[in-house]
C-alpha cells in the first residue's frame, strides 16, 4: 500500500460560521481571518494504492459550477485535482473507487463533472465505484432546509443515474470494521448523518481521515464546533470519543481543511485533549 495526500485546491470561508459560539479573539489565534473575516481552507484528498485498487477519498469542488457560485468561496492558488494526480504519475480514468466521507458539495463535487458539450452531468470517474452508505444517501437526497444548499442534486443524482453508485455496509456499531475498501471506518452523525471517517492502517501506524469532525487544528478543543454542524452537541461527544481513542492509540489526523498542517497528534492535557505537534505527511511516512 502507498498513501499520496492530494491537492485539490483552496478556498475561503467566514471564520465565525467556522468556529461557532467561540469568539473571534480566541479562534483567530489559529486561524487568522482577512479584513473580511475569512479564513484559509484547503480540499486535501488522499490517494490509496492497494494492490489493484487506486481509492480516492473525497474530490473537492470540482468545476462545473458557475463563477458566481465560485465567487462565494474566493477559490485561490494553483492546486487542482488533475495536476496532483499528475504529479504523481496518475489520471482519473486510473481510479478504481471514490469514497466520499459525505455529500457536502466541497467533498464530492468533483466526483461529477460536465459532459463536453456541457447538455448534461456524468462521473468524472468513467472507471470508478462511487461509495457513500444508505442512510446518508436518503439524507442528501431528502435534504433538511439547513443543508440544502450543501447538498447539490448535480453533485449527487449523477452517480446513481450512471450506475456505479454503491453503499459501504453499516451496522450499530461506532467503527465499522473492514469496510468494503479495506480500511475500518468511524461514523460520526454531528455534522450530518453517518459521516465516514477512513481509519487506515499504513506503516505500522493508524492514519485517519478526518473530513468535517475535525477541519483544522483550531477546532480540536471539544466546544470548537462549527456552526454548520446540524448536531452540535452530538459533536461534542463524537469528539471526545474519537479524540480519547486518538490519543491512547496514537493516530496521525489527515487534515482535509487546514491549509497549513497535513497531519497532526493529540496529547492529553488537564484541559483535555489538545495539539501534540503537527507534520507534513512525508516527514513521517515514505
Amino acid at each position: 500500500m502507498k498513501i499520496h495526500p492530494i491537492e485539490t485546491g483552496n478556498f475561503k470561508l467566514d471564520g465565525g460560521a467556522m468556529f461557532g459560539v467561540v469568539p473571534k479573539v480566541i479562534w483567530q489565534r489559529t486561524n487568522p481571518a482577512d479584513a473580511n473575516n475569512l479564513i484559509e481552507m484547503s480540499m486535501r484528498c488522499m490517494l490509496i494504492e492497494d494492490g489493484e485498487r487506486l481509492i480516492l477519498i473525497d474530490t473537492g469542488l470540482g468545476n462545473k459550477q458557475s463563477d458566481k457560485f465560485f465567487g462565494y468561496y474566493h477559490l485561490f492558488g494553483d492546486f487542482t485535482l488533475d495536476k496532483s494526480l499528475k504529479k504523481i504519475g496518475f489520471h482519473r480514468d486510473d481510479i478504481t473507487d471514490v469514497f466520499l466521507t459525505h455529500l457536502h458539495f466541497d467533498h464530492c463535487g468533483g466526483a461529477i463533472q460536465w459532459n463536453k458539450d456541457k447538455t448534461f452531468y456524468e462521473p468524472a470517474f468513467k472507471n470508478a465505484t462511487f461509495w457513500t452508505n444508505q442512510n446518508h444517501w436518503k439524507w442528501a437526497t431528502e435534504p433538511n432546509a439547513r443543508e440544502k444548499a450543501s447538498f447539490l442534486k448535480e453533485n449527487i443524482h449523477p452517480m446513481e443515474s450512471s450506475g456505479q453508485l454503491k453503499y459501504v455496509q453499516l451496522n450499530d456499531n461506532r467503527i465499522i470494521k473492514n469496510s468494503d475498501l479495506g480500511f475500518d471506518i468511524f461514523l460520526a452523525d454531528g455534522h450530518t448523518e453517518k459521516q465516514m471517517l477512513p481509519m487506515i492502517k499504513y506503516q505500522g501506524k493508524t492514519i485517519v481521515f478526518m473530513a468535517d469532525l475535525l477541519p483544522t487544528v483550531g477546532h480540536i478543543p471539544l466546544p470548537y464546533v462549527m456552526g454548520y454542524d446540524t448536531r452540535p452537541l452530538l459533536t461534542l461527544d463524537e469528539k471526545k470519543l474519537f479524540l480519547d481513542k486518538a490519543v491512547a492509540e496514537e493516530y496521525y489526523l489527515f487534515l482535509e481543511h487546514d491549509a497549513f498542517n497535513e497531519l497532526c497528534t493529540v496529547k492529553n492535557t488537564e484541559k483535555g485533549a489538545r495539539l501534540d505537534k503537527t507534520f507534513k505527511f512525508n516527514e513521517i511516512f515514505n
